[in-house]
């Protein structure tokens, strides 16, 4: 903060700087009474026709050289006095050191305290401000009004404002992004199957973890309904805690014929309950038992899933793939003696570590199976589709938002969620049951991974590149347009050039008007006709590969001057035909016969008949040569345009043509002159 004139810092008008930018400071210059002035302020001598004729003095502040403003106002220190003289100043430009001419500053009356001021008694009268943009030198005067005898207000002086810079926006911090739960399988529960649980005495105990599902089978009838399966749980577990007097039903988990999976033990299935279900192995285990007895039949693809999702979710939970193999040790069964290993699948059988039939041998043969569709990691993982963006070759382009969708071949109730990335970073983690997600995009290639997670923890990926452009195509020349040669039987010829591009590629470059063309995205000139004496538009539009869209148009107007609106010299004689523009033409035979045409605007064609006789002419343009044009033509051509000049802007042009004697070819038709304006 710079305080010039006042020998005092004073407070910053608009706020201090913050990190990255600079706030806007307050420069302050004492208005002084003019040396030599009279108490009537005659002596005020500043440039231009500012007088003061009161009692009160001028004041001024010389031209002086400040640090940098862009707003100048000036204020004083009695907010109730009433400013009536006329306040001018005049500042330089920062950016080529010229001054501005005297500007009048507005002071409407007396400029009480704003009501509500925090700090009333800091509130000063002021003039309105006025923005000189950026500027180093200021030069101000102050006069009263003439015939007024009220003083110029104390305190005057003139207030400099620099609005410094903003701080860049500040970069948003990553969102944290919440990472849902494994889901948990879809299960009745308890209370749904009707569990007793006044049967139950005492508290679930717990294990370590879960290192191994054991599958069993309750045996008993194939021929239940399945509407009778909470029944047969009930039962189960009245049998489990009545007969064999354990604590609650045995097993963690069952699954009915229907593949309707139940809780089992009470404590919770996310949990590692300690069960009652393989004798010598409950610890570090879970079980899962199948309604019914599967010695000779085996039990449906929807069941062989369910226990594979079981066993996915489980084992799974630990890091541990349910097609491994793992070491446990009996604490005493009829198969394995207490302290002895026993290497087991991690989805095995109960009869893998006792004496009996359990699961059934056809269910027992169905394991592999159930460990292959529990250990497998997501199936073909694709992304389907990106809402928002348009696929070019590999890579999707879109304006910032999308929605990418992916699909993978794998059972939903064995998936435990999706995340997707960008560029590396974790941007959503969505459940299993979405395949899709909204990302909004910074401009600026990146890649899209959607992360599949199995409940078995395995992982399957997949990249999907994405280029987001929010800047529109430019068409970095154009659209101009020319005539061209050709014939003008009722239209005139043209031609429209341009050039465009973008960062991110062109999908499309297409002509509006006067016609409905895809040009394509090389193409760089169209050529056509339109009639002439119509105001004619020629639009353009490009569109990128992301979809942004930018339109240009230029407009133009044909128009034809005939042979009669050129001047001549020379002998030149009128021929009159429906072959020609108007009905009729102008022929010379002799050479150094001239016409010239004088008009405004930025293109320009001569208009002819061409034959086999038809000589030369040489071509000027603003008295400089330009050519030298044959007219000769083995076939008749009336009304063509031959020799055409383009400019880059309208202005006034002539041009002239003069006869060349050829020998055998003296005659020369000319039917006019066509410019674009």
């Amino acid at each position: 903060m710079v305080v010039l004139g006042s020998g005092q810092q004073q407070p910053a008008l608009l706020g201090a700087g913050v990190p990255g930018g600079t706030g806007p400071t307050l420069q302050t210059i004492g208005l002084q009474t003019v040396a030599g002035s009279s108490p009537t302020g005659r002596g005020f001598a500043a440039p231009g026709t500012l007088r003061a004729e009161s009692a009160a003095a001028a004041r001024t502040v010389a031209p002086r050289t400040t640090g940098p403003f862009s707003l100048v106002g000036v204020t004083w220190a009695d907010p109730a006095a009433e400013l009536t003289g006329a306040v001018q100043v005049r500042t330089r430009s920062s950016a080529d050191g010229t001054w501005t001419p005297w500007q009048t500053l507005e002071a409407d009356g007396a400029d009480p305290a704003e009501p509500g001021s925090v700090d009333r008694q800091g509130v000063r009268g002021s003039t309105d401000p006025l923005w000189v943009g950026p500027s180093d030198a200021v030069e101000a005067r102050v006069a009263a009004d003439p015939g007024r005898t009220t003083p110029l207000p104390a305190g005057l002086r003139v207030d400099l404002i620099d609005p410094g810079t903003p701080s860049p926006a500040p970069v948003p911090r990553a969102q944290e992004v919440t990472v849902p739960p494994r889901p948990v399988p879809d299960v009745v529960t308890r209370a749904q199957w009707g569990a007793n649980e006044n049967l139950v005495k005492n508290a679930p105990e717990y294990t370590s973890d879960v290192q191994v599902l054991f599958v069993h089978h309750t045996a008993g009838t194939n021929s239940y309904s399945c509407s009778q399966s909470a029944a047969i749980l009930r039962s189960i577990q009245a049998y489990h805690v009545k007969s064999k007097h354990w604590n609650d039903i045995g097993y963690n988990f069952l699954v009915d014929k229907c593949g309707t999976l139940f809780e089992g033990r009470r404590g919770g299935i996310s949990r590692p309950v300690l069960g009652a279900h393989t004798l010598g192995f409950n610890s570090h285990s879970a079980a899962i038992a199948v309604l019914g007895t599967y010695s000779s039949r085996g039990v449906s693809a929807r069941v062989r899933t369910v226990i594979a999702q079981v066993a996915a979710y489980k084992i799974g939970a630990y890091g541990n793939t349910p097609a491994g193999r793992v070491a446990m040790t009996s604490s005493g069964s009829d198969r394995y003696a207490r302290g002895s290993t026993a290497m087991l699948n991690r989805i095995s059988g109960h009869r893998d570590t006792g004496q009996t039939e359990c699961p059934g041998n056809t269910l027992y043969a169905q394991l592999g199976s159930i460990r292959g569709i529990a250990a497998a990691g997501p199936a073909d993982l694709t992304v389907t589709k990106v809402n928002g963006a348009t696929k070019i070759g590999r890579t999707y382009f879109t304006r910032g938002a999308i929605r990418p969708f992916w699909q993978v071949d794998t059972a939903g109730t064995l998936m435990n969620r999706y995340d997707v990335y960008v560029d590396g970073e974790l941007a959503a983690s969505v459940p299993a049951g979405l395949r899709q997600q909204l990302l909004r995009l910074s401009p600026g290639r990146h890649i899209v991974r959607v992360r599949a997670v199995a409940l078995n923890g395995r992982i399957a990926v997949v990249d999907t590149a994405v280029y987001a452009d929010q800047t529109l195509p430019e068409f970095t020349s154009g659209p101009s347009v020319a005539l061209r040669t050709g014939s003008l039987n009722g239209v005139v010829p043209v031609r429209l050039r341009w050039a465009a591009s973008d960062a991110g590629g062109l999908r499309a470059v297409s002509l509006t008007s006067p016609a409905t063309v895809d040009v394509g995205t090389t193409a760089a000139a169209w050529a056509g006709s339109v009639k002439p004496g119509v105001r004619t538009t020629y639009g353009l539009r490009a569109t990128d590969r992301a979809g942004n869209v930018r339109s240009v148009a230029a407009t133009r107007t044909a128009v034809l001057m005939t042979e009669r609106a050129a001047e001549r010299t020379g002998t030149w004689r009128s021929v009159g035909s429906t072959a020609y523009l108007g009905g009729s033409a102008l022929r010379a035979t002799t050479a150094g016969a001239s016409l010239s045409w004088t008009f405004t605007g930025r293109s320009a064609a001569l208009a002819v008949s061409r034959t086999s006789v038809s000589g030369r002419v040489q071509v000027y343009v603003d008295g400089e040569p330009a050519g030298i044009v044959d007219l000769r033509s083995p076939a008749v051509l009336n009304r063509r345009a031959v020799w055409t000049r383009s400019w880059g802007s309208s202005a006034e042009h002539t041009v002239r043509i003069v006869v060349e004697g050829t020998a055998g070819r003296p005659g020369v038709i000319s039917d006019g002159l066509v410019y674009l304006r």
